[in-house]
């Protein structure tokens, strides 16, 4: 490569700089509070519906109406009293805690406690695994 000539750099320079200010940062506090003292133009705008707690579209009567209107009441489904008799019956047998119950079955206390008290909403595995630790049948026919 001898006798070409000098080696030179034929890149531009390369500036780096921030980014222009989005729309957020413009109309920041400390922005407006800097263009006033320039004496910069400010332009303010209220909003229709800005600072209330209400929808864009006012569809909210039809919603309501048909609440009104339904008279189905909503609410879980609970252990049925046979059910919490059963567990309670079957883990006093067992002489068995709560507690230890729970512990047998990978549970947390507190959920032997809502099944026992007819708070819980009735799931198909934990009844399952009391059934099998237990050694009873707590369903019925279904």
């Amino acid at each position: 490569m001898a006798g070409i000539g000098p080696i030179t750099q034929d890149w531009e320079p390369v500036v780096v700089r921030k980014k222009a200010p989005n729309a957020a940062a413009k109309k920041d506090e400390k922005a407006v509070n800097a263009a006033r003292r320039s004496g910069a133009e400010i332009d303010t705008v209220k909003k229709s519906n800005a600072g209330t707690n209400k929808a864009a579209s006012s569809s909210t009567t039809l919603n309501t109406r048909k609440l009104d209107e339904d008279t189905e009441s909503l609410s879980h489904e609970r252990v049925p009293m046979e059910l919490k008799k059963n567990i309670m019956q079957a883990r006093m047998g067992k002489k068995l805690t709560q507690a230890q119950l729970a512990q047998l079955i990978n549970e947390k206390p507190q959920v032997i406690q809502e099944y026992e008290s007819g708070k819980a909403i009735p799931n198909q595995q934990i009844i399952t695994k009391l059934e099998r630790v237990l050694g009873v049948k707590l369903r019925g026919k279904k």
